[in-house]
């Protein structure tokens, strides 16, 4: 199967359903089984101490498998995360941004998964790592 959105088509669409996150996410590579996409760390995204939040990790292992699995099933905007297990593994740089590795381990007509590692940019080793279920709209 191959890519039914690239980058741009998909930060437009994104952005347009989901008014709420406009500007927090830069999608910087995608292929068909893996994306790569940025959260723009701003002060509302800091926790007490000026790391990353939760939440917003949280935030960003959402979106990386929510734009992977749109650029292969396509403009759905009512796929939803039906599941999520995240492991906070270190703590991020502070004020650093986070960057998210996607990678797409199944899709389905109805479920997609996907894999997320999440990096605080300029770091090698993961701070977080989370498993996302996708429901896909019936067609």
């Amino acid at each position: 199967m191959t890519l039914k959105m690239d980058i741009k088509t998909l930060s437009e669409f994104v952005e347009q359903v989901f008014e709420q996150v406009k500007g927090d996410f830069t999608v910087e590579d995608l292929s068909e089984d893996s994306l790569r996409v940025r959260l723009n760390v701003t002060d509302k995204h800091l926790r007490p101490g000026g790391t990353v939040s939760g939440p917003s990790m949280f935030a960003l292992a959402d979106m990386a498998a929510y734009y992977m699995t749109l650029a292969r099933i396509g403009p759905e905007a009512l796929t939803v995360t039906t599941n999520c297990a995240i492991d906070f593994m270190r703590k991020p740089a502070a004020g650093a941004d986070l960057i998210a590795h996607a990678r797409l381990l199944k899709l389905g007509r109805q479920l997609a998964v996907t894999d997320v590692l999440l990096f605080s940019d300029g770091q090698p080793k993961p701070v977080a790592r989370a498993s996302l279920t996708y429901s896909i709209p019936p067609q």
